[in-house]
Order: C-alpha cells, then sequence, then structure tokens
C-alpha cells in the first residue's frame, strides 16, 4: 500500500485488461445507462456551450472546434480512465464552466479565454502531479462529502418532478414506466425502459422540438491563444477550482458512495491534461464529469459493479462521435424535449442519492452537524467569485465541523481508500 502511495498516478488493471473484459461486460443495462448519460450530456449542455460562444460572438467554425474539443477529448477521457482502471469514471466538461466563460467573454476576447483555459489545465495538472487534491480528499470526513454529493445531485431528482408538471403526458409515462420495470422485471433496466417509453409518448403527442443550434457542418476554426493577467485571475483560477472543487469531487464522492477506489490523483491529472489539449483545441476544459459519471456508476447500469466500467465505454464513444459531428447532431438531439432528458437523468440516480444521504447521515458516522451545512450549501446552488455550490459546501461543511463538533477532525479522518 505504501508503494501505491507513492505513485503520481495510481496503478490500475491495465487497458489491455478493460478491453479483454469489455466484451462479456457490454449488456442491456450498461448500454442503456452510457446512453441515458451521452443524450443528458450532449443535449442541454451543449445548448448552453453554444449560448457562450453566441455571447462572445464566435464564429461558426470557433464553435464547432469549441464542441469538438470538450466532447471529443471528453469522451476520449472516458474511454482511457473506464478501460485502464476498469471503474466507471467518466469525461465531459465542467457546465458551471461553461456559464462562467458565457459571462466573461463579453469582457475579454476570446484569444484571451483560449489562454486562460490552457492556463486552468495546467492549474489541475499541478494539483494532480503534487498529490495536492489526494491528500484533501482523505483528509475531508466522508460524511461532508456524500452531504455535498447528496446537495449537488439533488436538483436532478426534484427536477424529475417539476418535469411532470412542464410535460405531463410524456414525462409521467415514462416516470410510470421506471417504477413498473422495477417491479415487473429484472431483465429490461427501468431507465432504458423510461426513455423508450418516454420517446414513443413524444411520438404520439408531437412534442419534438424544432431548436435551431445556429451552427453548420463546417471545419473547425483554431484560435491562437493569448496570456494575460486579467483572464488568468477572472477566468482561469475559477474554471480550475470549479474542476477539481465541483466535478472531480463530485465525481469522487459518487464512486465513493457505490463502493469504488477512485484513482484521485489520476482523475486530477487526466483531468489538467484535457484541460490544457481542450484549450489549445478552444475549448474551456475537458475533464471528470460528476452527473455523467453518477449516472454510469449507477446499479442502473448493472447490479455486477465490476462490469459497469463498459457504460462508461459506451458513453465515451457516443461522446466523441457528437464532437466530431457536432454540426450536424446538435439539432437533432436539441429536438428531444429536455423535461423528458432531465427527468430520466434523475430517475438514473435514485440509487446514487439514497447511498449519499445513507451515508452522510449515519450517526455512527458523525461529523453530521458539517453535513447539513454541506447539504444545504450545494443545495443552494450559490456562487461566489464564479465557483459554485460544490466547493463551498466542501468548505463550508469542513469548516464548521472543525469548529463545533470534532476537535481532532483533523486527526479523526475518513479512513483513506487505497487506489
Amino acid at each position: 500500500m505504501e508503494k501505491t502511495e507513492r505513485h503520481w498516478i495510481e496503478p490500475g488493471p491495465g487497458i489491455a485488461a478493460g478491453l479483454r473484459d469489455l466484451p462479456s461486460r457490454i449488456n442491456v443495462k450498461t448500454a442503456s445507462a452510457g446512453l441515458v448519460a451521452a443524450i443528458f450530456g450532449c443535449s442541454g449542455p451543449a445548448l448552453i456551450v453554444i449560448g457562450a460562444a453566441g455571447a462572445g460572438n464566435l464564429t461558426n467554425g470557433q464553435t464547432v472546434a469549441w464542441l469538438l474539443a470538450i466532447y471529443g477529448l471528453g469522451g476520449l477521457i472516458s474511454l482511457l480512465m473506464a478501460l485502464h482502471y476498469k471503474m466507471p469514471i467518466t469525461g465531459a466538461y465542467s457546465i458551471p464552466g461553461a456559464a462562467l466563460v458565457a459571462g466573461s467573454l463579453a469582457v475579454f476576447s476570446f484569444d484571451q479565454a483560449v489562454g486562460a483555459f490552457i492556463m486552468a489545465g495546467v492549474i489541475v495538472l499541478f494539483l494532480g502531479v503534487t498529490g495536492l487534491i489526494g491528500r484533501v480528499m482523505r483528509w475531508l470526513p466522508m460524511p461532508i462529502v456524500m452531504a455535498m454529493i447528496a446537495g449537488a445531485l439533488i436538483r436532478f431528482g426534484t427536477g424529475a418532478v417539476t418535469a411532470v408538471g412542464t410535460l405531463p403526458i410524456v414525462v409521467g409515462a415514462a416516470v410510470l414506466a421506471f417504477f413498473l420495470s422495477m417491479r415487473l422485471t429484472k431483465v429490461v433496466p427501468p431507465v432504458l425502459s423510461a426513455l423508450v417509453v418516454g420517446l414513443i409518448a413524444v411520438w404520439a403527442t408531437g412534442s419534438f422540438g424544432t431548436a435551431e443550434a445556429g451552427i453548420s457542418f463546417v471545419m473547425p476554426e483554431f484560435t491562437a491563444p493569448r496570456f494575460t493577467l486579467d483572464a488568468f485571475l477572472a477566468i482561469a483560477l475559477p474554471l480550475a477550482i470549479l474542476v477539481v472543487g465541483a466535478e472531480n469531487a463530485q465525481a469522487t464522492g459518487v464512486l465513493l458512495a457505490e463502493d469504488y477506489r477512485p484513482p484521485i490523483n489520476a482523475m486530477t491529472i487526466i483531468s489538467g491534461v484535457g484541460g490544457i489539449l481542450a484549450g489549445f483545441l478552444g475549448g474551456h476544459n475537458a475533464n471528470i464529469a460528476g452527473p455523467m459519471t453518477a449516472i454510469c456508476s449507477s446499479d442502473q447500469a448493472g447490479e455486477d459493479r465490476q462490469g459497469r466500467y463498459a457504460a462508461t465505454v459506451i458513453n465515451g464513444i457516443l461522446f466523441a462521435g457528437f464532437g466530431i459531428f457536432a454540426g450536424l447532431l446538435v439539432p437533432l438531439i436539441l429536438a428531444l424535449p429536455a423535461p423528458l432528458i432531465g427527468a430520466v437523468a434523475g430517475l438514473a440516480m435514485i440509487n446514487v442519492l439514497l447511498m449519499a444521504f445513507q451515508s452522510a447521515f449515519t450517526k455512527a458516522a458523525g461529523y453530521q452537524i458539517g453535513a447539513f451545512v454541506a447539504l444545504v450549501v450545494a443545495m443552494s446552488n450559490i456562487s461566489i467569485l464564479g465557483i459554485s455550490a460544490p466547493f463551498w459546501a466542501l468548505v463550508a461543511g469542513a469548516a464548521v465541523s472543525m469548529l463545533v463538533e470534532r476537535p481532532s477532525v483533523v486527526q479523526e479522518r475518513a479512513a483513506p481508500r487505497p487506489a
């Protein structure tokens, strides 16, 4: 174990082992979970990126390059991490980061933003190579991490409820199919039943949208970076904190909740490398994704935990393909009603949320006041200094626990989990 902890990058079974076992791990459940995660990531989030590009007056070629960077590299991260570690460690990009960039492009030119994207990746890479993130995650009490996960992901659960009110026939049919499938059959994954029935209801009611992405299938246009101190402070620092404090922290917590032993340093390092490469292509970052890791690691991807990495592999292939053909596929994806996509994603996360709440508020684990603070801060969706709620939830929860609960919070750490 001591030898493992000295590695910059935690060892895993290896890509060859992942490829060897992959055919036996691909089944209806892993395929449906990977598909749901891909549809979730390629729908609403894509519109946020396209909106950010519009706010910065980017050309069609620059917008296509941005989508290619974050989806192509996000899919590649999924393939590498899932196959090497045989875990559902899923890559994508930071959705709050896209919103942050949208606001910044009103002040900074795009070449300055591209320089900031690259600098953010360098910061994340440094944190991974030095092992700082791994040490912080081992120091944080696990109930506080789990409470942050519950608070950050609960919006997907409540979103499924509000979606019923927005599109009652379509979403209601999908929700009903999910629970009936859970009750009546073990062969068909409930999340697949919900998606199929929902799509049939969309067709029957004529609920397909007519959204236009505003881009066409053109060649990517790459932008030379320009590095400035202002863009570093306004974009690079907040974006790096979002990647490690929100996306990677959520993904780590979700994997721990599912009883995996996530390679925290490797997840941070590949997020840094992904950020640097995406920046050179004109995208804001490519990193480990919290919500999509939750979908691919849940029991909806199969009862066999060892085989759920196949869901991430399928998701990675679809994600990378979406990046390559973004100009053609965006209008098609955006034609799907957003309430249905949100509801299916929320249903897929039910057991993740249950385990997160149970781990956060088990009395024997302690830290319950800090966990509650982390929960409500994460649920608040607050943003301070451009940094989103999950990061502040960890900070607030740990600070409150140190102040009012256990004086030995630093010494009495959550048990480190070997990589």
